[in-house]
């Protein structure tokens, strides 16, 4: 059903947007290159993705980047054209364009060279946004309990998917960025690698998160991509010297429970209350779940401060306008009751690589206890 919802929404819009293009811009003299051309382009896709399951070679590389550019590219050539769609029938009322002028070559030519430029710009923009790790820096105070310390600084990323050909300099520059930042925890927040097959590049990757470093450790959660994959037991977190959490709560020292909920996904996923043990009040809870649901509930339990991932802020506009009206906190910081929730926008992507809402964040958390 998934990928059904995937072709009819790559295949509706682009009936639409063919159609119009070829009524509004289009000579019939030029309709005989325009249709296969048009066709050819949008077969990319499709085609694409009935090569992907087998041996990559350079020929299946470069029509798999292709095409991930090709999806965001319809998307924002589509929302040109329903704007231009708007302004005719808005000329339809005050006449700011004659039907003389609209039928000359020059408005159509540029009229839709403009269309295609702009959403060759804006996915240009979105593929550097996407490459370009930023930091979010949030401060907020918990009470502080029976903690013994005073300050706790946490970095936080979650929705790496990591694959094949994921830039090992992007690992790179993640680590660099979080070592520099020099937190007392790190936290992955889910979806942080595809597939259980090792290749040289999940290895090349597992070997530099692992110079990694944090005072009180290195912690994640396994997300719906991990459950797709196989990795519900964790291998590539091992490797990659990240402790796992599932349904687990561990108390670090006398400053803090640390806590992690398995993904939706996972039947046997305890309540939050089983997960918090009854003699966990005594100390500040920070806890990890992938999906940022059920937040009221979470606010009304002893949770100080919940960290989750998943939605990527709806990666592309206007997508995260959806997320935005299915998540109570899509992304971002927002406070319940006595619990802090941040919601990130992913460190990378799920899909094409671009990123036009939303950023590639580490998420910096200052908590000072009082």
């Amino acid at each position: 059903m998934f990928h059904l919802y995937i072709a009819l929404a790559y295949i509706i819009p682009n009936i639409y947007l063919f159609s119009r293009i070829k009524n509004l811009f289009i000579s019939k003299g030029y309709r005989v290159w325009y249709i296969p051309l048009y066709i050819l382009i949008v077969a990319i896709y499709p085609l694409t993705e009935s090569f992907s399951h087998q041996e990559m070679n350079f020929f299946i590389g470069l029509m798999s980047t292709i095409s991930g550019y090709i999806l965001p590219f319809f998307l924002y050539l589509f929302l040109c054209v329903l704007l231009f769609d708007l302004f005719l029938l808005l000329n339809l009322l005050f006449k700011i364009v004659s039907a003389e002028t609209r039928k000359t070559f020059s408005f159509r030519f540029y009229t839709i060279s403009t269309m295609i430029i702009l959403s060759i710009a804006v996915v240009a923009a979105g593929a550097i946004n996407l490459n370009t790790i930023r930091i979010s820096k949030y401060r907020v105070e918990v009470p502080r309990k029976h903690s013994n310390i005073d300050h706790l600084r946490i970095a936080f990323v979650a929705d790496i998917h990591i694959q094949q050909n994921t830039s090992l300099s992007f690992i790179e520059q993640l680590a660099r960025k979080v070592n520099a930042l020099q937190p007392d925890l790190m936290l992955y927040g889910g979806d942080i690698v595809e597939g259980d097959r090792e290749n040289e590049t999940t290895e090349a990757i597992e070997s530099i998160m692992r110079t990694i470093h944090a005072k009180y450790g290195v912690f994640g959660v396994t997300g719906n991509h991990e459950f797709y994959g196989g990795q519900q037991q964790g291998n590539f977190f091992k490797k990659a010297g990240i402790m796992l959490l599932g349904d687990t709560l561990v108390r670090i020292d006398n400053s803090f429970y640390i806590a992690g909920r398995y993904d939706q996904h996972f039947r046997k996923r305890k309540t939050i209350n089983e997960v918090l043990s009854i003699d966990s009040t005594d100390l500040p809870i920070i806890l990890m779940d992938h999906r940022p649901i059920d937040l009221q509930k979470i606010s009304l339990t002893a949770v100080d401060v919940q960290f989750s991932g998943h939605t990527h802020n709806g990666q592309m506009f206007p997508i995260n306008l959806i997320t935005q009206s299915v998540y109570e906190l899509s992304w971002g910081y927002k406070k319940i009751r006595n619990t802090h929730f941040f919601v990130t926008s992913g460190l990378r992507l799920w899909g094409p690589p671009v990123k036009t809402a939303g950023k590639s964040e580490i998420m910096l958390v200052d908590i000072d206890f009082k």
